[in-house]
């Protein structure tokens, strides 16, 4: 694709300093705002000696995938339009800077959702296509890759419409959990699922120990569509792992009580709080997470079945607080997220153990099911458990204790998220993701002189940041 003469590309006046969501490892970069797949061409076209180009999204990445020190940042928010819609397949083709919060705002009140979603609605498509984002129905559903129907990918050698099942199903894969090394996104044909209601019908049961979450959790999965633990990391002893299962399904009609039925796709999620301070650093610690979890885990009900929720309570209950990541201080968190395959279950326990022992607090520890892989080579879910930690930065022991479950996690056959990784030694990454090659060989086809790079990319080591002509200078 040519570019046109004349183009409207916002451009940052001097470096934007950039973090991601964890607000850790600040870096400098040009941010420019392109409002068309041609303006993207424009963009990249002249950026090989720019230092580096990345895509970024609404920069909910916890770490640093979205920047590029010294380099380029190109912001997806002008390219935020819904383009097509067809009521009767449910497919939806909208801007890669669309965020999944307009996507439910416009479309449950229709009678759709999104297929997958995160722990926030505030994840553009294509930031959601880039980090092949899961949620609490992979076990059932997979994750979001499997719902993009095509997607407009503009790379450094031109503009491309992918799709999963031509014959550039290989870079419809390697841009699927690729984070946005293999292009920009400019626009996503997304499948959404049909709904009666806003609301979710949902069954909470507390459990005792980890082995007791573990197994409930195996016997009730496969008869729901979504399923979460909130775990208490803290715990040691007898009540290692204990926790709060949570089950859902899409509330139909009938569930709903007589006060909701005359609206039953009403969907206007508001924000109660916003965080307008940095905490000081501390507050999240050791003491007063284990006051939090003792009190959650109380307030837990021993079983109930059947409440309704609305959607938002029970899929995004974070974003009803804004810039709620200033809680953590000035020097930020982690959110470290690993999965390991069924056989490596034990996994799990060892992890909270060594993370308890060295007095590492998590003020929100998540636990769920993966079902079967993707295809695309760089994605995070795998079949087994997954557990994600918010820790916040600081204490020695940190770093250390991390390292050794990275190891844990690397001999178990799983992985990490790099999505949310701010600290993952490079030799673990080929270990943790033994289709690396691979993807390397299509970035270069698509990238073959090594603009996109991010400073995620970097620290990894996970492609050259120049070509091999560049090298010999």
């Amino acid at each position: 694709m040519s570019a046109p003469a004349r183009v409207d590309i916002r451009v940052s006046s001097g470096a934007t300093l950039l973090s991601g969501w964890g607000r850790t490892a600040p870096t400098s970069a040009q941010v420019v705002a392109p409002a068309s797949a041609d303006e993207v061409s424009a963009v990249l076209a002249g950026a090989a000696k720019a230092g580096g180009v990345v895509p970024r999204g609404l920069g909910r990445s916890y770490g640093d995938a979205a920047q590029c020190a010294g380099g380029m940042v190109v912001s997806t928010d002008r390219l935020d339009r819904v383009l097509g819609w067809d009521p009767a397949t449910g497919i939806v083709r909208a801007g890669a800077g669309a965020s999944l919060d307009a996507l439910m705002r416009h479309f449950v009140p229709r009678g759709w959702f999104v297929p997958v979603t995160p722990g926030t609605r505030h994840v553009s498509l294509g930031g959601a296509v880039a980090a092949d984002i899961h949620g609490k129905n992979h076990h059932r559903d997979g994750s979001f890759g499997g719902y993009v129907e095509s997607m407009t990918l503009v790379s450094p050698t031109g503009a491309h419409r992918l799709s999963r099942g031509d014959e550039a199903a290989g870079s419809y894969w390697s841009t699927v959990g690729g984070m946005g090394m293999t292009g920009l996104i400019t626009d996503v044909s997304l499948r959404l699922v049909a709904i009666e209601t806003a609301y979710m019908r949902v069954d909470t049961e507390r459990a005792d120990t980890l082995d007791e979450v573990m197994s409930r959790m195996t016997d009730s999965d496969a008869g729901f569509r979504y399923s979460v633990a909130w775990i208490d990391c803290l715990a040691k002893g007898a009540r290692l792992g204990r926790g709060v299962l949570t089950s859902a399904d899409h509330a139909q009609l009938a569930d709903l009580p007589s006060r909701l039925r005359g609206q039953p796709l009403g969907f206007a999620p508001r924000q109660r709080l916003d965080i307008a301070f940095t905490a000081p650093s501390g507050l999240l610690n050791p003491l007063t997470v284990a006051v939090f979890n003792e009190l959650w885990f109380r307030k837990a009900p021993r079983r109930r079945q059947g409440q309704i929720q609305g959607l938002a309570t029970f899929f995004h209950p974070l974003d009803g607080v804004g810039s709620w990541n200033r809680l953590y201080g000035k020097r930020g968190f982690l959110q470290y997220q690993l999965v390991v395959p069924p056989s490596g279950s034990e996994v799990v326990r060892r992890a909270l153990e060594a993370l308890g022992a060295a007095g590492v607090p998590s003020f929100l520890a998540v636990l769920k099911r993966f079902g079967p892989r993707d295809p695309a080579p760089m994605s995070f879910p795998i079949e087994g458990w997954t557990l994600a930690l918010d820790i916040p930065i600081g204490g020695r022991s940190l770093g250390p204790v991390l390292d050794d479950v990275d190891e844990m996690v690397a001999a178990a056959g799983g992985r990490v998220y790099l999505a949310k990784d701010a600290r993952l030694r490079p030799e673990l990454v080929p270990i943790m993701y033994p289709e690396l090659d691979h993807w390397r060989a299509q970035c270069r086809v698509l990238d073959p002189e090594g603009v996109m790079i991010s400073d995620l990319g970097r620290r990894l080591g996970w492609l050259d940041t120049k070509p091999d002509m560049e090298k010999g200078r």
